[in-house]
């Protein structure tokens, strides 16, 4: 089969990359090793229900996700600008009065920190939308937790907002990430929203896989190995150990898998990058818990650590009734899963449902668990900017998606064009 690009993998990354190549005329060559394109982004149709693969929503501010999605057609669901927190058993609901002026009164009142960390809270915000992009991945680095704490913070505001809301973002609840990977977050949620597409997030790469040629996507093919360059002919070869033609040949090759599968295919060692790992367990209720497009954290705390296993609960329903059939709710809850044993981890959940809800919470219908080892790359110092990460790994061979870049819709997407922009210099000076 003839293709000038072959990319391997169908997540963002490698959608971006192909559909780039498309627009200037290439034959391009996507290949799949699962049943469909999207990578980490899926959603499983479930007795009526639709499922999302882990806690996945998208920040409208992203500017890649701005040039690639048509979010009109998404039917975007936004969350409050905020969130609930849960201590001290009640429940107290932090917004970004930036955005949202006529909450000031209450935010002003509540019992989540003293004003001087609302007022910090301000200037961080300030902080994280100076600058470029470039500029705020050149600031000086340390763990978003230590600087938190050199910023003023007290402690009762780090253990009861930025703990919970923020280790439901990195799947760390240490916060031991970049600094600047906080403010990156924090930068998108100060200048976007929150949203889940009305049909589930897998109808984010399912639109941008439609824009491609047919028969550019081939699924259920798995990529054995990526050959050198052949001298004469100047074409890279791609063995194929399931699905297509086993050997196949093109003048560029580009891969977009996760970053496990790239180093086997690049040939390299075994990196000892640590991953994050999640659970997700997803409930059908006669009755949504909580009422309104909130996600509800658990700040409670108990001698400065978390108490119990549950990070957030939100109920996709409330946001799109399509999740659910009309007489059901669906509720989803993410857990602090750590190294804790699944088994374990589900036992201490149904105790604290029933703590925090009552006795409505034994009635929920538990609908599917899902327990991701490598959910997210842990993003601890140093963290570079990933727009300058080198993506070009030998004459016609190129990387990018999670390999080469920090985990993000944004990244992802960018650096996708990005390695499609090298190809197509490349292919022009042939």
């Amino acid at each position: 089969m003839h293709a000038d690009v072959i990319i391997i993998g169908a997540g963002l990354a490698g959608l971006s990359c192909g559909l780039t190549l498309e627009a200037e005329g290439h034959k391009v060559l996507l290949l799949e090793a699962s049943d469909r394109a999207g990578g980490r982004l899926r959603t499983d149709q479930h007795e009526g229900f639709l499922l999302d693969r882990g806690f996945l929503v998208l920040q409208t501010w992203y500017p890649a996700a701005q040039r690639w999605l048509d979010y009109e057609a998404l039917d975007l669901r936004p969350f409050h600008n905020g969130a609930l927190l849960r201590f001290e058993g009640q429940t107290h609901r932090i917004t970004d009065v930036w955005r949202s002026p006529q909450h000031v009164i209450e935010m002003l009142r509540s019992p989540v920190g003293t004003l001087g960390d609302k007022l910090r809270l301000l200037r961080l915000r300030q902080r994280a939308l100076s600058g470029n992009l470039r500029a705020l991945y050149s600031r000086p680095e340390t763990t978003a937790l230590a600087a938190l704490q050199a910023q003023g913070f007290t402690p009762k505001f780090i253990e009861r907002f930025f703990l919970p809301f923020f280790s439901g973002v990195f799947f760390d609840p240490q916060l031991s990430v970049s600094s600047r990977s906080l403010e990156f977050v924090f930068r998108a949620f100060a200048l976007g929203n929150t949203a889940l597409p009305a049909r589930g997030m897998q109808a984010i790469s399912d639109q941008l896989a439609s824009r491609l040629n047919p028969g550019t996507l081939q699924c259920h093919t798995t990529v054995q190995s990526v050959g050198g360059t052949t001298p004469k002919r100047g074409r890279t070869s791609v063995i194929v150990e399931r699905g297509l033609t086993p050997f196949l040949e093109a003048k560029a090759v580009v891969v977009a898998t996760d970053a496990r599968a790239a180093r086997r295919l690049l040939g390299e060692p075994e990196a000892e990058q640590p991953m994050r790992r999640s659970v997700c367990v997803y409930y059908a209720a006669d009755e949504a818990p909580i009422d309104g497009p909130y996600l509800l954290l658990n700040s409670e705390t108990v001698d400065g650590k978390p108490r119990g296993v549950i990070n957030s609960v939100l109920c996709p329903s409330n946001l799109s009734r399509h999740y659910a059939p009309p007489d059901k709710h669906l509720i989803t809850v993410n857990l602090d899963a750590g190294d804790t044993p699944l088994e374990t981890l589900l036992e201490r959940l149904a105790i604290e449902l029933r703590h925090w809800f009552g006795a409505a919470a034994a009635h929920w219908q538990q609908l599917k668990v899902y327990e991701l080892p490598e959910a997210l790359p842990m993003q601890a110092p140093p963290v570079t900017y990933p727009g300058d990460v080198v993506l070009r790994k030998d004459e016609s061979l190129w990387v990018c998606g999670e390999y080469a870049s920090a985990p993000s819709f944004q990244w992802a997407l960018h650096n996708g064009e990005r390695a499609a922009q090298e190809v197509l210099d490349y292919l022009a000076q042939k």
